[in-house]
């Protein structure tokens, strides 16, 4: 494995860390504020976060490619990534309201499998470890998430359309990171994802600045950390790595948030989700250790 698969690979890791600490947070964020407004300021904080390092780290290095020069070309690709991430995650928070979350965590990942099926279609090779370690993945959630019978309610639908969308945001991320500088195509993205939220937020909510203040906390931590570290780390690390390979280590999200649940909240693990964690685990290293295609 090369230097820079090997730093994307971390960095993917990174971000699923912190996406899985951030589950409790969003939770806890529902008591005060409805899901748009939510979403809209979070997003919007986060973009906001990242503008100090877009003005100092994100200038033009001599080597980079010239059209990272054209603003208009950045602007496009980050609000084409915007828009996928406002109607996935917007499916998302409306689907988890209607399921369980263990069923959403499971039917969000199945962009794992939906990602190099895609792939097949826009002729990109696909090798035999990484169907290996998808098939490894899908089971390995399986165990981890899923308690109940997977018959689909209205809010198992809405959260399977969510997985597809979020396979079109993870196939955008790969178009532009590879033309773009990554730090611009998130602020862009999120600036674009909480914009959209708040218009539809002044529609279908009523917010109210006392609701927000008192979500503080979850905001604060899902708009600095989930957005400015999680997303941005995606956005940079899915340059060095096949949209495949990405999504398994990004699917991590959902054995950390097991992880988090146990040490943090007590929340004890069966025999069964800790195969599950296990599993999912030898997934990335397969996909990982046995690719020898550069990206």
């Amino acid at each position: 494995m090369s230097f820079k698969k090997f730093r994307a690979a971390i960095m993917l890791t990174i971000a699923a860390l912190v996406w899985g600490a951030a589950m409790s947070f969003q939770s806890e964020g529902m008591a005060y504020v409805g899901p748009l407004t939510f979403q809209a300021v979070r997003f919007i904080l986060g973009g906001t976060v990242l503008l100090p390092l877009v003005f100092t780290l994100g200038k033009k290095d001599p080597g980079e490619n010239k059209a990272d020069y054209n603003p208009k070309g950045v602007f496009v690709g980050g609000a084409v990534c915007g828009i996928f991430l406002m109607i996935a995650c917007t499916l998302q928070q409306y689907g988890i309201i209607y399921t369980t979350v263990g069923k959403a965590g499971f039917l969000t990942s199945l962009y794992i499998i939906i990602i190099p099926i895609f792939g097949l279609f826009l002729r990109k090779k696909i090798g035999v470890n990484v169907w290996i370690a998808v098939a490894l993945a899908m089971a390995g959630m399986y165990l981890l998430c899923m308690k109940e019978s997977l018959v689909l309610s209205t809010g198992d639908t809405l959260v399977f359309i969510c997985a597809i969308v979020f396979t079109f945001q993870i196939m955008a991320i790969d178009k532009y990171a590879a033309i773009y500088n990554g730090l611009k195509l998130s602020c862009i993205q999120f600036y674009v994802c909480g914009i959209l939220s708040a218009v539809l937020m002044f529609i279908f909510e009523r917010p109210d600045i006392s609701s927000i203040l008192g979500a503080w906390v979850p905001i604060l931590y899902t708009g600095a950390c989930s957005c400015g570290i999680g997303y941005t780390f995606q956005t940079i690390a899915q340059k060095d790595l096949q949209p495949a390979v990405a999504s398994i280590i990004m699917s991590l999200e959902s054995v950390f948030a097991a992880l988090f649940g146990w040490i943090l909240l007590g929340q004890r693990m069966s025999i069964r989700e800790i195969i599950g964690c296990v599993v999912m685990f030898a997934a990335i290293i397969i996909a990982q250790i046995f690719d020898k295609n550069e990206p």
